[in-house]
């Protein structure tokens, strides 16, 4: 199985320049399953139906979400609406919407799995024990062994500790939330696909993804200021994972980087 995974969506230019180079990065690489984080999709923070089925309609199969999944307060009563957008598991069970997925492609079943890091930010259960309790259960109740994580994570030492507590037991730990695309792909000892952060795709100009001028107000001055979106060129980061479907190993990672 051929996995293409979309690095944080950002805003409405993230969104047309995914849906502008998606078909060629399917076809070029082959994907079976294509999975994407969008949880900045809508401005920046958040996502909505209307932004998931637009997000849905360019190829995507599975979106995956993180810390800003409520940033748009009516996607509360719409989360239990989608099957395969899915957000972080590790989080109180009164909240709607679920934190895993199956994705069955010709290729093989796919179980994609949200998870979101404690340290550097707000409060969230213990990830490690999330993972274990949600393989434990998809992984008999699908009879497969393929499965990949998004850990969306601040802390680089965090998403490298899951990485390795799960090598083996999953095909990929995909790391996203920073917006900046690490060079440290890999596949751990046991067959764990890893990469600390994918990137983003959206505008290159600003402060990962954000106007600059509004974000060195912020930083510089020490005064507030609006969030709002860089214009400008896009970047589109990825990674392809190619998945064992015997094994559940993964055999190549393949960092993915495309410029406007």
């Amino acid at each position: 199985m051929r996995i293409l995974f979309i690095g944080d969506v950002v805003g409405s230019g993230g969104r047309k320049f995914l849906k502008a180079k998606l078909p060629e990065l399917k076809n070029k690489w082959q994907a079976d399953v294509c999975i994407a984080n969008a949880e900045n999709a809508a401005a920046g923070r958040g996502i909505t139906s209307a932004l998931a089925r637009e997000i849905f309609s360019c190829g995507v199969d599975v979106i995956t979400m993180g810390n800003h999944i409520w940033s748009k307060h009516e996607f509360l009563d719409q989360a239990d609406d989608w099957q395969h957008l899915i957000r972080p598991a590790n989080m109180p069970k009164a909240w709607p919407g679920r934190g895993a997925t199956v994705f069955n492609s010709p290729a093989g079943r796919l179980i994609v799995i949200n998870l979101l890091g404690r340290v550097y930010m707000g409060p969230a259960d213990d990830p490690f024990v999330a993972a274990d309790n949600l393989l434990s259960d998809l992984k008999q109740e699908h009879q497969t062994k393929m499965v990949l994580v998004d850990f969306h994570a601040e802390a680089t030492a965090e998403k490298s500790a899951m990485a390795w507590y799960l090598d083996g037991r999953v095909s990929a730990v995909i790391g996203t939330h920073t917006h900046v695309q690490t060079a440290d792909e890999r596949i751990l000892d046991q067959g764990t696909a890893f990469i600390s952060d994918v990137g983003m795709t959206g505008p290159s100009e600003g402060v990962i993804g954000m106007d600059r001028a509004a974000s060195l107000r912020r930083l510089v001055d020490r005064l507030p200021s609006q969030h709002t979106l860089a214009g400008g060129a896009c970047i589109l980061c990825a990674v392809m994972v190619e998945v064992d479907p015997e094994t559940g190993r993964a055999n190549q990672i393949v960092r993915i980087k495309v410029n406007e």
